[in-house]
């Protein structure tokens, strides 16, 4: 047996068998076997969840193989669920095309990254999932299903962000927008002023967000804004020297140097906010959107109403100055629209998002505990890829159509053919 485990490092298993199919038939095929020996089927993309929501000790399936574009017709795509956000960018622009809006990191599956509901940074945007137009996904008995938002609205709905529980999805159908430059600002700016004028803050881009090192009162703030102005992308040593050298092989070295000596965490985490350069220009939006990401980390983010954040943040602030460890990693705050997608965290209400991280050997558990209780005390959603420790019994009282989805599961996979312990937790 191989054991399999994911970016982070913080989670593994060890698979009777790890399955590569080429096509959807493959995949219904494996199913339909795995579920007549009742054994449990997962699906692993990337790799990039930080919780056990791939893991099994039963068939995991990797869709790498299943990567193409299928059709591209007008604004809408059509691509198998396996093709790497990164992969899917490039294409898109080769066809003058682009999506709506990305996270910070593109090497995610597409199908891991709508399962989880993963998102970008801007007030008006939702999350990847809230693109999808239709789904093609294989159900627990190994039946092969296609549903779209014109006949299967409440289906899709459901389905788009289903944290594995559902089936494995192998086609998706997703609504895109013409390719696009965004005009990016890096600024570091008093992060009492930010935090202050959060809500204006919000509004002053059409992607806006901002991370701080614990204990520092600088904000390094990321404006970025759709423009029809020429290009001036930064030159290839610049790139090198800002996203390789100083976010990456420098960072990397300080976070095992301070897991290394604790006490020179301060100094160090002071030093890099105080380094960090501001950076403006104007770049295809997926180049901008993303970065190379070497440091290993773990992470936890929370979806809270937007208006809450100031509070929330200054809570974890203070509570970030009673640990009696320190944090190496920065504390990242974006937003995201609402959306009407079941399982999202973005469902019904404007979000504003909070996340925490920590460097591998690191103290967290009590850190991200303690975060955790105060997210709750605003009904804080737990983002599906990132550690959390709510169950069912807490987050049926955070989702509206909570049960209407859960009756969806019954439907799809009666029998449980992709349980394992991560959803036996949150969805019972």
């Amino acid at each position: 047996m191989a054991t399999v485990r994911n970016w982070a490092r913080n989670q593994q298993c060890e698979p009777d068998a790890v399955e590569r199919p080429n096509d959807t038939a493959e995949v219904a095929a494996l199913v339909m076997s795995a579920a007549a020996s009742n054994r449990p089927v997962k699906v692993i993309g990337a790799g990039h969840s930080f919780t056990a929501a791939a893991m099994t000790d039963g068939v995991l399936v990797s869709l790498g193989r299943l990567g193409d574009v299928v059709d591209i017709t007008g604004d809408r795509v059509t691509v198998q669920a396996g093709i790497e956000l990164r992969d899917l960018s490039r294409l898109l622009d080769e066809h003058g095309l682009a999506m709506p809006n990305l996270g910070d990191i593109n090497v995610q599956s597409l199908a891991g990254a709508t399962a989880t509901a993963t998102h970008g940074t801007g007030r008006g945007l939702g999350n990847l999932a809230t693109t999808i137009e239709a789904i093609e996904l294989v159900d627990g008995r190994g039946e092969v299903h296609r549903f779209d938002l014109a006949t299967d609205p409440d289906v899709v709905r459901t389905l788009a962000v289903g944290v594995g529980a559902f089936g494995i999805v192998t086609e998706l159908t997703l609504r895109v927008v013409p390719a696009f430059d965004l005009h990016a600002k890096e600024t570091v700016e008093p992060l009492a002023d930010v935090v202050g004028g959060w809500d204006s803050f919000t509004r002053s881009a059409d992607h806006a967000e901002f991370f701080f090192f614990p204990g520092d009162d600088r904000a390094l703030v990321k404006r970025n804004d759709r423009t029809d102005e020429p290009a001036r992308p930064p030159s290839r040593l610049a790139y090198v020297r800002d996203k390789y050298l100083f976010e990456n092989v420098a960072f990397g070295l300080a976070c095992a140097i301070g897991r290394r000596w604790p006490s020179l965490a301060p100094r160090i985490t002071n030093a890099f906010a105080a380094s960090a350069s501001e950076r403006d220009l104007i770049d295809r939006s997926d180049r901008v959107f993303a970065s190379p990401r070497k440091v290993r980390f773990v992470e936890m983010e929370y979806g809270i109403p937007i208006d809450a954040v100031p509070e929330a943040l200054a809570r974890v602030r203070a509570l970030v100055a009673s640990l009696h460890h320190p944090v190496l990693l920065p504390i990242e705050v974006r937003c995201s629209a609402a959306d009407d997608l079941a399982l999202s965290t973005g469902y019904g209400r404007e979000s504003g998002w909070i996340a925490v991280h920590q460097y591998p050997g690191m103290p967290y558990e009590h850190f991200f505990d303690t975060v955790e209780q105060i997210m709750s005390d605003y009904d804080g959603r737990p983002h599906w890829g990132k550690l959390h420790g709510q169950t069912a019994d807490v987050l049926r009282e955070r989702y509206p159509r909570w049960d209407d989805a859960m009756a969806l599961r019954d439907r799809l996979d009666p029998d449980r053919t992709f349980r394992n312990a991560y959803l036996d937790r949150v969805f019972g």
